[in-house]
């Protein structure tokens, strides 16, 4: 698959041969279904437990007569109805810790850049070079370059400097390296855009 590669300056930068077999799959719904469910899983800390009655640490020891006190009949200071207190059908521990099969990450990464080629959204850049991190200028570009509401940008090894801190006040534009690329941000953001060095790092990934 060949791809036009622009610079910033929405100039022309000659064609790049996209490797078929990362970027020219079918995508499938049943398996990006299955990589964005187990990311949000991973993302999700750990539900803490409340502590019931039996992990309370208080006195067993019945603390008043059993008839004539004028109240009611308690044997535990650990029972919910008491301040410090066992709390009573508390929240449990829960690990949110899923396993997915690499084979299936990896497939889902190229159908996710795959579906971006396909539907047009996808942008190859020269790179993100610029000499001053600038938002005003930068902004200038971006819309001479036709990105969507929402972009995501991968540079390659790390994203350029000047680039980062010029794209972080502009609203719907979020950068990542190369190593970082993952189905569930591609999918989430209209318009994928990816640098030549981006490119060789992604190949080179699932070549490897």
């Amino acid at each position: 698959m060949k791809l036009k590669v622009q610079t910033l300056d929405a100039k022309a930068k000659g064609d790049i041969d996209l490797n078929d077999a990362v970027f020219g799959l079918e995508p499938r719904a049943d398996i990006l279904h299955r990589i964005i469910t187990w990311q949000r899983e991973k993302a999700r800390g750990t539900a803490r437990p409340t502590r019931e009655r039996s992990d309370v640490s208080r006195t067993g020891k019945k603390f008043g007569r059993q008839k004539g006190g004028g109240t009611a009949r308690h044997g535990d200071r650990a029972a919910p109805t008491f301040i410090g207190g066992g709390k009573a059908h508390g929240a449990r521990l829960r690990d949110f810790n899923p396993s997915l099969n690499k084979k299936i990450r990896a497939l889902g990464l190229k159908m996710a850049l795959s579906s971006k080629a396909k539907a047009g959204t996808l942008i190859v850049l020269e790179d993100l070079d610029m000499k001053e991190g600038k938002t005003k200028a930068l902004a200038g570009q971006l819309s001479k370059l036709g990105f969507g509401k929402t972009t995501l940008v991968i540079d390659g090894e790390g994203v350029n400097d000047n680039f980062r801190k010029a794209s972080a006040n502009i609203v719907g534009v979020n950068v990542l390296p190369a190593v970082g690329a993952n189905v569930y941000d591609i999918l989430k953001h209209e318009t994928l855009v990816l640098t030549r060095a981006a490119v060789e790092k992604l190949e080179a990934r699932f070549n490897g």
